[in-house]
């Protein structure tokens, strides 16, 4: 579980982004959904900001559950996303002393959802995680992971 408390020692990496998020649900939410679930899962947090010295610091959200809301009708469209991979329980606001942030536990997809992918084209939208950076996938990523598709 994610510990608030000690926010100051994570930092952004293979299995967590934080986004700031507060003019909104951010464009690139969706390339970080994509990496996540096409990589081994991960955690973004909205309404956190990461720092020059890349340490993480809660901002809070005036909206939360407005937020989770629209982040959930959108994860819904397939003219957004290839795939909604998560469950009611993967989406939840946490409330902090230093306001409330939104918080998304992205699983790793199952090799015959490989790969979720952002908008209608898998070749132009599929994303993977490396490091603390969404990557777009290489063709022959993308080619194993619909080789790995059940038929």
């Amino acid at each position: 579980m994610f510990d608030f408390q000690q926010i100051s020692r994570y930092r952004e990496n293979n299995r967590l982004e934080a986004k700031l998020a507060t003019g909104g649900l951010p464009r690139s939410i969706w390339e970080t959904y994509s990496a996540f679930a096409n990589s081994n899962g991960g955690l973004i947090l909205l309404g956190v900001e990461e720092l020059p010295d890349h340490t993480l610091r809660v901002q809070g959200l005036l909206e939360p559950h407005e937020l989770a809301e629209e982040f959930w009708t959108l994860v819904n469209d397939p003219a957004v996303v290839s795939a909604n991979i998560l469950r009611p329980e993967d989406v939840w606001v946490a409330g902090t002393e230093e306001g409330s942030v939104v918080v998304i536990q992205v699983p790793p997809a199952e090799r015959d959802q490989r790969p979720v992918y952002v908008g209608g084209d898998p070749f132009r939208g599929s994303y993977r995680r490396s490091g603390d950076g969404d990557y777009h996938c290489t063709r022959a990523e993308l080619n194993a992971m619909l080789g790995g598709r059940s038929h």
